[in-house]
């Protein structure tokens, strides 16, 4: 469903028909006519982003960035002397908004749409394995031009050039992303590509987690070097401006559960609506029920926007990356060759639930008693939002990637997805499987108890996605999540790396410290250790040591930020951590692995 934010400046008669407009929208859409609200948001006279790059070719790159103004005209130049010039394709992101949650100055009342408008540029015609300058230019519709720095571009590179690949994750504005990518630029220099296994952000929807939260730490500006974010560790305060990396370098990331929205409104808070999932199947079940009021002519694209609407969407995330794509599954997971990489990313993310019993929680494990009745307020546990067992095109298309020559020949095989097949952190618990409904219910209909159970036994990762790794000879599964580093390997050789812990962490659950774990259910959860089997591996060169001096096989701190390098002409992936308390202390490169034989 698309809607438009309609500010002051249109006058006193757009104000008054609007909300008849918009009731009338979301009567045919949602069902149900809510109250709109508008307000003005302040536009700015400057790009809301840097230029990024996107959906690189053997011969050409897309260039990518964002204003809060449409403007008269937008355009990339670029050549050895900035000589050649190509016009953009601009779109309005149709779910982007803010409420009273939003840090921007002054924050709405209610939940509003923001205008931001998107620019794409593909430039055709070069050379593999050359770079040359860009900036990009927006015109105003008075006439003013507005322009980037410069910066660099390149098409795909060829097989055989070496490059450097950061792996990262967990973004989500967290107090030590902004460091942590200023510690790349400043370690690694600029990067050839950007991985990034899920979690960009918190709110998908909220607009200014994206660009210019006034936190100083938005995704685009930490990414870019343009961010300005104060830490403040052992009462030293110091200011990090992240690193500019994608200006120069694609990114290509995964969807995790902080790229899911759930069911949309115009009246509860964009935190609320994040954690407000809802089953498809559950949505489309309602649909059939309600069908003859909400679209009397069975218009099925009417229907799918009503299910959309009412379960779950990742449509910010789709509209601001131009990604490869898979037949079945568009941008959503798709596979990539990048040099001597073959990349395959996959959408393999449940929504989190808290693991507590307490009834004030809509719980993984439980739903609350004042929901039982009222099934449209149940959780249904950790759903999982995209299919992954054998019956699934998500599942059918990997099969059928991982038997392609760009996928047999390449040197490097890499597989990466946001949920951990194998992790000391939290969230791995309960397995990762659809959960089962358990409804206890008294003689006269009245609903008891909800619960759900994850039987251990059917973990889909385990049980369908790792033997196909095995089997196809993937070097390498990068995962995130659980905001920690830890890595693994298992009997057939494959590696598996979680380097999420940039920003936070909650702790890595190994010897006496244990997971909470539900009482009184039939599965009996692991509390400690990786629950599928894997020994944790002790890092190369320099592991961190507990206070009784035993060398630690992860990095779980509030302190210290990781990140992590793949480069292609040694075949290792590096991972290095900078402490925070210490913000002029080197950066130190603590493990070290090879992917190669």
């Amino acid at each position: 469903m698309q809607s438009r934010y309609f500010s002051r400046w249109l006058g006193a008669l757009a104000i008054v028909l609007f909300p008849f407009v918009a009731a009338f929208l979301l009567a045919v859409f949602i069902g149900t006519p809510q109250p709109f609200k508008t307000t003005t948001l302040m536009v700015s006279s400057q790009l809301l982003s840097d230029p990024f790059l996107q959906l690189p070719s053997p011969n050409s790159v897309r260039v990518v960035w964002f204003t809060e103004f449409r403007g008269s005209d937008h355009r990339v130049v670029y050549g050895d002397r900035l000589e050649n010039e190509v016009s953009a394709r601009t779109t309005k992101l149709t779910r982007v908004r803010e409420d009273k949650d939003s840090r921007i100055t002054p924050p709405p009342d209610w939940v509003v749409y923001r205008d931001v408008w998107r620019h794409e540029a593909e430039i055709t015609g070069l050379q593999r394995d050359r770079r040359l300058p860009y900036r990009v230019v927006s015109t105003k519709e008075t006439g003013e031009e507005i322009g980037s720095d410069i910066f660099s571009l390149a098409p795909t590179p060829s097989a055989g050039k070496p490059l450097k690949i950061l792996l990262t994750s967990d973004h989500q504005l967290m107090p030590m992303t902004t460091a942590n990518l200023q510690k790349v630029e400043e370690t690694i220099g600029k990067v050839d590509a950007v991985f990034l296994a899920g979690d960009l952000i918190n709110i998908p929807d909220r607009a200014s987690e994206w660009f210019d939260s006034n936190a100083g730490n938005a995704f685009f500006p930490a990414l870019q070097g343009r961010a300005r974010y104060t830490l403040k560790k052992n009462d030293v305060e110091t200011v990090y401006k992240g690193g500019q990396l994608i200006q120069h370098a694609p990114l290509f990331p995964a969807i995790g559960n902080h790229e899911v929205m759930g069911r949309f409104s115009l009246e509860t808070g964009l935190n609320f609506q994040y954690g407000d999932a809802y089953p498809q199947n559950q949505a489309e079940e309602n649909y059939q029920k309600s069908q003859a009021t909400i679209n009397p002519g069975n218009d099925p694209q009417v229907k799918q926007a009503w299910v959309k609407t009412n379960s779950f969407n990742t449509d910010t995330y789709e509209e601001i990356f131009t990604l490869p794509q898979s037949d079945s599954g568009g941008e959503k997971y798709y596979a990539v060759t990048f040099g001597d990489i073959h990349l395959i990313v996959l959408y393999v993310t449940n929504i989190w639930r808290s693991p507590t019993l307490e009834d004030w929680a809509v719980s993984r494990y439980r739903e609350r008693s004042q929901d039982l009745n009222n099934p449209e307020r149940w959780g249904y546990g950790q759903l999982i939002f995209e299919p992954i067992t054998p019956d699934s095109q998500q599942y059918q298309w990997l099969v059928k990637e991982l038997k392609k020559n760009e996928f047999l020949n390449a040197k490097y095989k890499i597989v990466m997805f946001h949920h951990p097949p194998h992790t000391l952190g939290d969230n791995i618990v309960p397995p990762y499987t659809n959960p089962r409904q358990m409804i206890v219910s008294s003689p006269d209909g009245t609903i008891r108890s909800v619960r759900y159970e994850y039987p251990l036994d059917d973990d889909y990762i385990q049980r369908y996605l790792e033997p196909l790794f095995n089997e196809a000879g993937v070097q390498l599964v990068y995962y995130g999540h659980s905001h920690l580093w830890n890595r693994f390997q298992n009997k057939q050789g494959v590696n598996f790396l979680e380097s999420s812990n940039v920003g936070n962490t909650y702790g890595a659950f190994l010897g006496e410290k244990k997971r909470p774990i539900p009482q009184g259910f039939q599965e009996n959860y692991v509390a400690e250790g990786d629950p599928n089997g894997l020994e944790p591996i002790l890092p190369a060169i320099a592991p961190l040591k507990d206070e009784n001096n035993r060398s630690l096989p992860y990095i779980s701190s509030n302190d210290i930020s990781v990140f992590s390098i793949l480069d292609t002409e040694r075949g290792t992936i590096s991972s290095y951590r900078f402490d925070t308390t210490q913000p002029n202390s080197d950066v130190i490169k603590f493990d070290e692995f090879s992917l190669l034989p």
